[in-house]
């Protein structure tokens, strides 16, 4: 597996780095719907294309070691901010 996973969602680019994720589970604590604690602890997603925008971006926001990167239509990153 690749040490990035990204998805592309509602006009976001969301890459989880999976060097970062220590798997707190803050993230998925906000948006069970969008992530998932792999096997091996790192979180992955599942359905983030079915969450409302601000949720996404709240459950992406609360990762304590940052290992969630947004970037929103323009290339401009937005979380974290």
């Amino acid at each position: 597996m690749s040490d990035f996973d990204e998805r592309e969602v509602s006009g976001l680019r969301i890459r989880i780095d999976r060097g970062l994720c220590v798997g707190f589970g803050d993230c998925v604590t906000e948006s069970v719907e969008a992530f998932k604690m792999a096997e091996d602890g790192i979180v992955v997603f599942v359905a983030p294309q079915g969450v409302d925008r601000e949720r996404l971006l709240a459950a992406c926001d609360v990762c304590p070691v940052d290992a969630i990167t947004v970037w929103d239509a323009t290339g401009r990153q937005i979380v974290p901010s």
